[in-house]
């Protein structure tokens, strides 16, 4: 979602500042600001509509000479997108101010400081708090001290910073369920909402926890927790690349992570699985005594991690002998629950910050959950350092909004996971561990074949060229399988998409077939074949259009109305992750074919770290 660069430096940070917005364009917005404070001490702001490289263009034109500034990606919550309501706000002629999340109480405050005499010029909920910073400080004896005074009067989720022009040496951040990080350099400091936006500068990074409030000079950084009390916050080295946002040869950055899934999945892997065995020790410290005592999982997602762990149910069931609940993030945090004995909270999630499941992470530790397990894609999120074991997908950094090399990751992290915990529980002997591991070593090369399909499915796509809606069928743990299919044909193309397990076809889908809507079924060999062939006769006997990915031993012939994509024969295991990609591949050729913005598709955004 919205993206934060800051920096306090001795040089120009303008540019920096900028081509750190370049590296959060992936998380999605709709305008971009600039503000610094240059050397007479006047602030300079410019903002733009669209994307960065307007407000590139704009600094060019008009460059922004000063050593301390802040910068900001929008998408827009409170207010339609303008340069009126983009960041950064400010409130009279010395505070600026940029922020991540969304205030609840922001009406109430606004009527509040409308009797004080401000007056307001945006629609957003952020310029409440460069108001509310400029009357605190008119009583404050130093920034800290008004920002302090201003978040406890907050409701809401924010990542704020805050710069005042008559003090140009230092900025002011404030945490509350909207992630920030501090980037550490030689004689200056930044900060952003992703280490990704600083890896040009630095490589040493300190993550502020939930309710910190920081002080960050050229020199020092000052941390202060919830309670206003001096702390000290570890500082990590970060290993991500910095060519990470580099499309390289590829045209778009899904088509690239698309076929990153080999080597992807093989960094998942590694060092986590031996010859014929899961490491169980590689999950975490202690990981084996929490193992020895869960009885059952509960699953909380959103969005594509969500289908992951409707995939994992099936594997938590049927193989470990676990029971095994899944729920969307934003529903489990709103409803009353019982929690049962001996469950474990696992939660997914490729950022680390999705509002929802954090919010039901923290909810689950009052209601009594025996232990919180994430697995997630970046080191040092807030999900890693709230949950008790984090297993790390180690998928790299992906850009496009569409998941897809963090959900097949993330499905092999869960694999894995099941096989420790099916061991443990003594239903996964070693015959059938290695039956797994060996599956899982085939993995990355079975994926590669899955690739080799590009151009049929390339050619298959157009079809779909002038369809408005698709139907995807699956039957066990293909179902969330299409699901997943499903979503990613929305999301990139804008074609209108479902996805029913193939058993409920009679109970009211089967009223939306005909010879405009395509069914995409996903039919690999397997105990619930010939019910899946039952139900695509179902479709076809109503004039359906039959799109059937199967491998050549489902004895499948192409006919009127139904073309068959004949895959390679895998192990049952891995089945649900292989066909996960040739669905990837066909949305992203529709999506081509439909001419929308694959990786920065319409109204979404990478990273949801508001409600």
């Amino acid at each position: 979602m919205c993206g934060i660069v800051g920096a306090v430096a001795q040089r120009d940070v303008a540019e920096i500042l900028v081509e750190g917005l370049r590296r959060l364009e992936y998380r999605g917005y709709d305008s971009a600001g600039v503000a610094v404070v240059d050397q007479q001490g006047h602030l300079n702001r410019v903002r733009r509509l669209g994307k960065v490289q307007e407000l590139a263009d704009a600094v060019d034109s008009n460059p922004v000479i000063g050593g301390t500034g802040i910068a900001h990606t929008r998408w827009a919550t409170h207010g339609e997108p303008s340069e009126s309501n983009a960041h950064p706000h400010v409130s009279g002629d010395n505070i600026a101010l940029v922020h991540n999340g969304i205030i609840e109480n922001h009406e109430e405050l606004r009527t509040l400081l409308t009797e004080r005499g401000y007056s307001f010029v945006s629609q957003t909920d952020t310029e409440v708090i460069a108001h509310l910073v400029e009357w605190e400080l008119r009583s404050a004896a130093t920034l800290l001290e008004a920002v302090q005074k201003t978040v406890a009067q907050l409701e809401g989720a924010y990542g704020t910073v805050v710069m005042d022009r008559r003090d140009p040496d230092r900025v002011v951040v404030a945490r509350s369920g909207s992630p920030l990080v501090i980037g550490l350099g030689v004689g200056e400091n930044f900060l952003a909402s992703d280490q990704l936006a600083l890896l040009n500068v630095t490589r040493r990074f300190m993550f502020l926890e939930e309710g910190d409030v920081a002080e960050i000079t050229r020199r020092e950084v000052n941390v202060f927790d919830a309670s206003g009390e001096p702390i000290q916050r570890e500082v990590h080295e970060s290993n991500l690349q910095q060519d990470a946002a580099d499309k390289g040869q590829y045209r778009h950055y899904m088509q690239k992570e698309i076929y990153e899934q080999p080597s992807a999945l093989i960094n998942t892997m590694e060092g986590r699985i031996s010859n014929d065995s899961v490491i169980v020790e590689s999950i975490g410290s202690g990981a084996k005594e929490i193992l020895e005592k869960v009885e059952h999982v509960q699953i909380i997602a959103c969005g594509t991690s969500y289908n992951a762990g409707m995939v994992a149910r099936y594997w938590f069931e049927s193989m470990a002998g676990v029971s095994c609940d899944v729920e969307i993030a934003s529903e489990f945090r709103y409803r009353k629950f019982v929690t049962r004995p001996n469950s474990l909270l696992l939660t997914l999630s490729q950022s680390g910050e999705t509002a929802d499941t954090l919010a039901a992470l923290r909810l689950a530790k009052e209601k009594g959950y025996m232990s919180a397990m994430t697995i997630c894609n970046v080191a040092g999120s807030s999900l890693v350092r709230e949950s008790d074991l984090a297993f790390m997908t180690r998928a790299g950094t992906e850009i496009g909004v569409a998941s897809t090399k963090a959900f097949t990751t993330q499905l092999v992290a869960m694999l894995m996971f099941v096989t420790a915990l099916g061991k443990e529980k003594g239903l996964i002997n070693a015959d059938k561990e290695r039956e797994i591991v060996a599956s899982l070593h085939q993995l990355p090369t079975q994926i590669e074949k899955a690739l080799a399909f590009d151009k049929p499915i390339e050619q298959l796509a157009e079809d779909f060229a002038d369809k408005h809606h698709a139907l995807f069928l699956g039957r066990g743990e293909f179902y969330p399988i299409a699901m997943e299919a499903s979503l990613k044909l929305k999301e990139i193309s804008y074609i209108h998409a479902e996805a029913y397990a193939a058993g409920e076809l009679k109970h009211g889908p089967l009223a939306l077939i005909d010879a405009d809507m395509p069914v995409i079924v996903v039919a690999p060999t397997n105990d619930l074949l010939e019910k899946l062939k039952s139900n695509i006769e179902e479709v076809r006997a109503r004039g359906g259009l039959l799109y059937v990915f199967a491998d050549s031993e489902a004895g499948f012939e192409a006919c009127e109305g139904m073309k068959i994509i004949t895959m390679p024969c895998v192990d049952d295991i891995i089945a649900p992750i292989f066909y996960t990609v040739p669905m990837q591949l066909l949305s992203y050729h529709v999506a081509l074919i439909k001419g929308t913005d694959v990786d920065q598709p319409r109204n979404l955004a990478k990273a949801v770290t508001v409600e």
